[in-house]
């Protein structure tokens, strides 16, 4: 991001949404969609047909978060549109056309991130989401709708579901189409080809037998159907909770080389970003609220890492530290053990998807575990989120169970298995030093941190590992890092987030989309891409 662009910030709250409405009506919830043209985050393009960019899935995310938070009472979410004719256009072209390639694949991840958080809202909170398209949806939109439990479709001759992603824009569907119309949905291959160079898309009954869509309803019975099947849904839900926490809006102190939160800090230094996680104070207390320590430390670590992502993608690596008391992270992992009520669950589920962004995260990472650090359980999942591993005698690191498969990766894996991967004797160390202070020689022997240093050679260390990782290309580091923090086995999220960083960084940088004859800038021109035919 240039100097003269304006921060980019992701907070916001149902008052200020310009492309969304929820609606509640007992246990079901309506997310419609209504995007505002004039709307868009950047200027130089209109938001037609439901079309998106940045700031409306910014929105999106903000309405999933405060569902699952402030609604205990909402059974089923209702995804649709307030378009009879256009259920979603999907990502904006022109947006598309005119942004730099970091933008590009910053704005793809973060729409993956947030389709991920519906699937695991149904998954783990008991709202399970519909998708009501009542007008093609396309791109984008059908993936939005991809996302959802179950998607029912208004048969009318006209609305269809769509990837045109190929046949139009020389690209791939950037919001795991591919992967769920294959993995999720189970639409056979030849029929995926198929579906991914039409256009046009398929309708009724045939998106039906295709699985493309579960249902495809005439018009006259649609929202008839699309409530009945909602209430089918929330009938189901195992949720439960009578009194949710308002989420207010963060307001971090941003300065040219400081972002500082309450419990999150971080501090810039040319191409290193440090970032400073404080431990809890005080005894744990009776109520939860938006100020318990687990709760608020988390929404604050993730507007970071997505503020970080969009307005500061040239400092390439970030440190990552803890300050605080050990004992005191313990006793609020202990208060949320066992089986516990809706709302402690929705904050596990929570920073386990927050530690999943930092593990997708394009940026170098390396925990610096110094005296008066708290990486002891959950916080110790920071440190193990990183590329490597620093520790600065006499500090202690404490294993926990919280680090053997409370908070797992993408690939289903805990951070502990994905290190140790395939070696079953190293883990079984791990898990008798459970529970107890891990001193500098045990934590190098046990394999938990990649260098235990006395003072003497801290400094130097330290200093040469960032400065070595700024000398090296950084297109390089982000495929490196992506290989080797995914080992193990694969799953539809691991398959999404590599080749986003895979396909979709080389497709986007390919002259047949993105240059000046490329697919991106000749849509609606009505003049034909101009493709390299050399196969590469």
């Amino acid at each position: 991001m240039s100097d003269s662009e304006p921060r980019v910030s992701f907070q916001t709250r149902p008052d200020l949404y310009r492309h969304w409405r929820v609606e509640f009506d007992g246990e079901v919830a309506r997310l419609v969609m209504r995007v505002d043209e004039r709307g868009g985050l950047r200027p130089g393009y209109d938001l037609k047909l439901n079309s998106y960019d940045l700031g409306v899935d910014i929105e999106l995310y903000d309405a999933v978060q405060r569902l699952r938070f402030e609604h205990p009472e909402v059974r089923a979410v209702v995804i649709t549109s307030a378009d009879d004719r256009v259920f979603c256009a999907g990502a904006n072209i022109r947006m598309l056309a005119a942004s730099d390639h970091s933008w590009k694949v910053n704005f793809c991840k973060f729409t993956n991130e947030t389709r991920c958080g519906i699937e695991d809202a149904t998954e783990n909170s008991g709202q399970t989401y519909l998708a009501a398209v009542n007008g093609t949806a396309s791109g984008g939109g059908y993936e939005i709708a991809l996302a959802c439990d179950r998607i029912l479709l208004v048969d009318d001759r006209s609305a269809a579901v769509s990837l045109p992603e190929v046949p139009l824009l020389g690209v791939l569907p950037g919001t795991g189409g591919l992967t769920r119309v294959t993995d999720k949905r189970k639409v056979r291959r030849d029929r995926a080809d198929v579906f991914a160079t039409k256009a046009e898309g398929l309708k009724g009954r045939t998106a039906v037998e295709w699985n493309l869509v579960d249902e495809a309803i005439p018009r006259s019975r649609f929202e008839e159907t699309v409530r009945e099947r909602a209430r089918e849904a929330a009938a189901l839900s195992s949720r439960t909770g009578e009194r949710g926490v308002s989420l207010p809006m963060l307001e971090p102190e941003i300065t040219a080389d400081r972002v500082a939160y309450r419990h999150v800090t971080a501090e810039f230094a040319d191409d290193l970003v440090t970032i400073t996680v404080r431990g809890p104070e005080g005894d744990v207390p009776p109520v939860v609220d938006a100020d318990f320590w687990p709760l608020a430390m988390t929404r604050e670590l993730d507007d970071l890492i997505l503020w970080l992502r969009v307005n500061e993608p040239e400092r390439g690596t970030w440190a990552i530290r803890t300050v605080g008391d050990a004992d005191a992270v313990l006793a609020y992992e202990e208060s949320m053990t066992g089986d516990k009520d809706w709302l402690v669950n929705e904050i596990r589920h929570y920073y386990k998807r927050t530690l999943k962004r930092l593990d997708v995260t394009s940026r170098s990472l390396v925990a610096l575990i110094e005296p008066g650090s708290c990486f002891a359980g959950p916080l110790l999942e920071l440190a193990l989120a990183c590329d490597r591993q620093y520790l600065l005698e006499p500090a202690e690191i404490v294993v926990t169970d919280a680090n053997l498969g409370a908070y797992p990766m993408a690939n289903g894996l805990s951070r502990l298995a994905a290190r140790f991967h395939g070696d079953e004797a190293a883990l079984e160390r791990i898990r008798d030093a459970r529970g107890r202070p891990v001193e500098a020689g045990e934590a190098e022997e046990l394999g938990l941190v990649t260098l235990a240093l006395d003072d003497i050679d801290w400094e130097d260390e330290v200093r040469i590992a960032v400065e070595e990782r700024a000398s090296l290309s950084p297109d390089a580091l982000t495929g490196l890092e992506a290989n080797l923090r995914f080992g193990g086995p694969e799953t539809l999220e691991t398959k999404i987030f590599g080749r986003l960083s895979a396909w979709q960084n080389w497709i986007f940088n390919r002259p047949g989309a993105s240059g000046p004859d490329g697919a991106l800038s000749k849509y609606g021109t009505g003049k034909r891409a101009s493709f390299d035919r050399k196969r590469v």
